[in-house]
């Protein structure tokens, strides 16, 4: 049987350990890393399916580590017992596509494991295309185009435009987001939402205010068909 790979990069031997033991009960392989330089070392010749990834490290910090490895474009969840918004907001500028804070739930984590790589998993069968305004969704390929130009977007991104451009002026509460988009009852803050949302804007440039802020609800996409 096919076998889901993740790296576990945490110096807390008793954390790892834990992490691995919870996932190896889910069915997946992991490998334990306790520094970025030996993690970087293993992905020179592995390709993770997702790395669980602790910010404070020795030496090379978690997000630094993050910055050299995004354009690998591995899915990353963030380890980190750092709580501010101003982490939060740079793990995701950096391509993190969860963000957990010490200490955590067993069973959340795995969950949240499964709900990224659900986002990243490609579909099969013919390639279905979404086209609203200037926008156009390659939906197995998970390619994503303004103006007929491909824009890189995260698993996540690319999981709330999808939602948006099939509702085109739907209203979407931030735990309705939540729910659909990360696809389990999220244990964190609408924080969350907003942090992508905001990221989500600044990829789509001059159309950015096509994502109207619902105030006191959540968010909607308002295009011209």
């Amino acid at each position: 049987m096919f076998q889901l790979t993740v790296f576990i990069i945490e110096d807390d031997r008793a954390i790892a350990h834990l992490i691995r033991i919870n996932l190896h009960l889910e069915g997946f392989k992991t490998a334990t890393f306790s520094d970025a330089e030996s993690a970087l070392l293993a992905l020179e010749k592995e390709k993770p399916d997702l790395i669980l990834l602790d910010i404070m490290l020795p030496g090379i910090s978690g997000f630094e580590l993050q910055s050299r490895i995004k354009e690998q474009k591995i899915p990353v969840i963030f380890l980190t017992a750092r709580t501010s918004l101003q982490d939060r907001l740079l793990g995701l500028e950096l391509g993190g596509d969860d963000y957990i804070t010490k200490p955590f739930d067993n069973r959340e984590l795995v969950l949240r494991v499964k709900a990224v790589l659900r986002r990243v998993t490609p579909k099969t069968g013919p390639v279905k295309e979404v086209s609203i305004g200037p926008f156009r969704l390659a939906i197995n390929q998970r390619f994503f185009y303004i103006d007929d130009k491909k824009v890189e977007l995260t698993p996540t991104e690319f999981e709330l435009i999808q939602l948006f451009m099939k509702n085109n002026q739907r209203v979407f509460g931030r735990e309705e987001l939540l729910d659909l988009v990360w696809g389990f009852d999220f244990f964190g803050d609408t924080r969350t939402v907003d942090m992508h949302i905001q990221r989500l804007r600044r990829k789509l440039g001059k159309y950015k205010d096509s994502i109207k802020t619902v105030y006191g609800i959540g968010y909607q996409l308002v295009v011209n068909e």
